[in-house]
This record gives C-alpha cells, structure tokens and sequence, in this order.
C-alpha cells in the first residue's frame, strides 16, 4: 500500500542533511555552550551561527533572536512578557478569533487576571477587517497578537498592513509566524513586525526547538527564570543539537524557497483543482488566493471529519481534520466556526498540507482514494439520504 503523508502542517520530516548536523553536537561535540573553556565554546559558536541562520530568513538582526522550546513558548513569552514589561503603558490586547490555542488560551487566561482583550472577527475566507482593527485600538492597547498564517485553512493576514497600523498607534505587535516561515516572505524590519514566533519542526527541523524574534529596544520580561542563558531572558542550558538543527533547517529554508514555494503551489492547485472537479457538495476553505502554499482545506457536506481520517488511514494516507473531535472534543474547529461554517459541515472537514518530499502521485493517490472514501461515507449518512427527501 502507498504511503502518503500530507500533515505537514502539524508536523515535517527532518531532513537528512539537519540529522547529520545535530548528531555531531549529540556526540562529540557536547560541550555546554555556557562554558568558557574552548570545548563549550566550540558550541556557543555553533549556535551563535544557528542565530545568524534564522535572522536571516525574517531579515532581523541575529541577536534579536531568542531560542525557545517552540512555538508555543514563545506564543507564551511574546504575549505574557509584553504585558508584565509594560504594565504602566496599558493592559489591552487585540487579538483574532482564529488564532492557534498557544495565543487563544494565553490571552483567556491573562483575562482572568485583569487583562482586557479584544477577539476581532474574520470574513468568510478568514481574513481579518483592517478597519476593524484598527476602531479597536484604544488609549490602554499594548499589543496586538495576529497570526500571519493560519494553521488549519491558511489564509495569510495582510500583516504589513497590520504592522503600519501597530506603528501609527505606537502598539506592540506580534505574530505567529510558525506556519509563514519558510513558506511566506517575511522581512520584519518591512513588516513592522516587533515580536515573531517561529518553530523548528515546520521547516524540517526537529521538534521542541523554536524561536522568538524581540525588536531591538522592546522591554520583556522573562517567562523562564534561572540562569543567564540568552542574555538573560532565557533561563535553562541551550539545547544546543536543536539550536544546531532549527540553523540548519532555516539555511536550507533560505536558500530552496523560490524552489519550493513553486512546487507547492503547483501541487496544491492541482490537488484544489481534482478535488473540485471529482467531489461534489466540497468546500474550499481559506482565501483561494491569500493562502500557504502547502494548504488545502475542504469541508465535505454530509460525512463526519474522524471517519473521513480513519478511512484515508487505511488506505495510507495521513491527514487532519478541522473538527476537534479527534482530540475528544464534541465541537467542531473553532476557527471553521468563525468563517461561518455550520457545525454540520464544520464536522466534514479535511486538511491537506503538503512539504516538498510531496510529488504529483502522491496528489493524484490521494483524489483518486479520497474520491472513493467520500462516496462511501455518504451512502452511509443518514444527512445525505435525507437530502434527497
């Protein structure tokens, strides 16, 4: 049986080249990097490197950039840091309805301690309302936290915009980038982006590793505490074969993106396309246009998202759904709510994210199976022998 991975959203392969360099720093060049004899410096070097790597990719300076232990870490920092810094200046944040949890969760639970917060809505495509943004801002607004892709229907905000607004009201803002580095141009000096989040394992890297780049100048305050690693913004030993490995997977991210971004583009449109062609009653999620190069999102009416994903693994392909009922949950995809998708069809969804080990076969297998799975669900729905009542 064929096998296909298209979850690259949650997560990608690390490539063989990032192994080969995290192995060296795993074995014979383990030092810690806080040492100041030559053998820890060798790995200070190595990471100070790293740091270059992936300022480069954002177009930052390499020391504004702070390593985390992912994304969502560095969600937390951006956010929570900002806010305990800079008490005096305000306690107001604005944020969407379609942010990743790491944001969505940080803002619920700083709402229980005081902390006001503004949840702007999205169009159809999911695409916020500059207008609205900016009628939002008030006297007390600190920051405004706006993911720059989404990570289920990926729809790019247009986060220049955005940052000119931030700047205008002389507002801190920050974004989510976990999903847009590698994939999106990102130049934060352009952007007038102030805080990015950025995470290893979306880019071929390994996982627990990310990144949190902090405009030179920003007071924050640390969320981990303990030693002086980072200039003393970071607490706790560097994890230095992750470090090594996000440098590597940004460098190759820097050099192939042209290369890349047009393979996925191609393999996404014509994955778009098939499924539009082949499957009736499917819905495009997220802006056609605006969107991650890797991403497609359809909702299917009258069959449920689980055993849309049990089938496909049995026929060897590996996908996610827009509906949390994977994880437990009864509720469908928060951010398919608020693009106005009914539960029903909420509940049908099905992400697609490619990487660039995708090919063309992997495309046609996958409409090819999908096409049959969707028929067999639906003969199986009581929603879709109704409809003909």
């Amino acid at each position: 049986m064929k096998k296909v991975y298209l979850d690259n959203a949650a997560t990608t392969r690390v490539k063989d080249e990032v192994i080969e360099e995290m192995n060296k720093y795993y074995g014979e060049l383990y030092g810690n990097p806080s040492s100041i004899y030559n053998f820890g410096q060798l790995s200070k070097k190595a990471v100070e490197s790293s740091r270059e790597k992936v300022a480069r990719l954002i177009n930052s300076k390499a020391g504004e950039i702070y390593f985390t232990g992912g994304g969502s870490e560095a969600d937390n920092w951006a956010v929570k840091g900002i806010l305990s810094a800079n008490e005096k200046k305000g306690n107001h944040i604005i944020t969407t309805k379609i942010e990743h949890h790491a944001i969505l969760h940080t803002c619920e639970y700083l709402e229980k301690k005081g902390v006001e917060v503004t949840y702007l809505d999205v169009d159809e495509d999911g695409l916020i309302d500059l207008e609205q943004l900016e009628n939002s801002i008030k006297d007390n607004t600190l920051l405004i936290t706006v993911m720059f892709a989404n990570n289920e229907i990926g729809t790019i905000q247009p986060i220049k915009e955005i940052g000119d607004i931030a700047k205008k009201h002389d507002v801190y803002f920050h974004t989510d980038a976990v999903q847009a580095v590698g994939n999106e141009k990102i130049d934060v000096e352009e952007m007038n982006i102030d805080l990015l989040s950025l995470s290893a394992h979306k880019i071929h890297g390994p996982k627990g590793v990310g990144a949190l780049y902090i405009k030179k100048g920003i007071k924050i305050h640390n969320l981990i505490h303990g030693g002086a690693q980072e200039k003393k913004l970071r607490a706790g030993t560097e994890n230095v074969p992750g470090i090594i490995g996000l440098g590597k997977a940004a460098d190759i991210a820097y050099n192939n993106f042209d290369q890349k971004k047009e393979k996925l583009t191609s393999l996404r449109d014509r994955l778009i396309e098939k499924i539009e062609k082949e499957i009736p009653n499917a819905r495009l999620n997220g802006h056609r246009e605006k969107r991650l190069p890797g991403n497609v999102n359809f909702a299917f009416k009258y069959i449920e998202g689980e055993s849309l994903l049990l089938y496909l693994d049995m026929e060897g392909i590996s996908a996610s759904s827009g509906s949390a009922c994977t994880s437990g949950a009864l509720d469908p995809s928060h951010v398919l709510m608020s693009i106005g998708l009914p539960h029903e069809i909420a509940h049908g969804s099905l992400r697609l994210s490619l990487s660039d080990y995708n090919t063309v076969e992997d495309v046609d297998y996958t409409v090819e199976k999908l096409i049959t799975v969707v028929k067999r669900l639906r003969q199986m729905s009581p929603l879709y022998k109704k409809r003909e009542e």
